[in-house]
């Protein structure tokens, strides 16, 4: 069983059920991703209707340490991305699991 989904196997996908070229396929899904990281960038937050919701959130700076050297370093402040399903797409994936 494979667990990567990759961008190739996407467009692989939207070649096989929707007939367009390979590469016409890409181009469709490079928009998608493009579309998706541009509106959050510029957003902070996404919503995909029936699959989930993207946002970023601001971590604050804090204190790390190296477990290997026990050395102490600042993490410094950064921006994540979080992903919250949607109820639809959690009762999908347990919906699949009871089969």
């Amino acid at each position: 069983m494979r667990i990567n989904l990759t961008k190739k196997d996407l467009i692989n996908q939207v070649y096989m059920q929707i007939g367009f070229s390979k590469q016409i396929s890409e181009s469709i899904i490079n928009e998608f991703f493009n579309s998706i990281t541009n509106n959050l960038a510029n957003q902070g937050k996404i919503k995909i209707s029936k699959f989930g919701t993207f946002s970023i959130r601001t971590k604050k700076q804090r204190l790390g340490r190296n477990p290997k050297t026990k050395e102490e370093k600042t993490i410094s402040e950064r921006k994540v991305a979080l992903f919250k399903a949607s109820k639809e797409f959690k009762e999908f994936i347990n919906l699949k699991e009871d089969e």
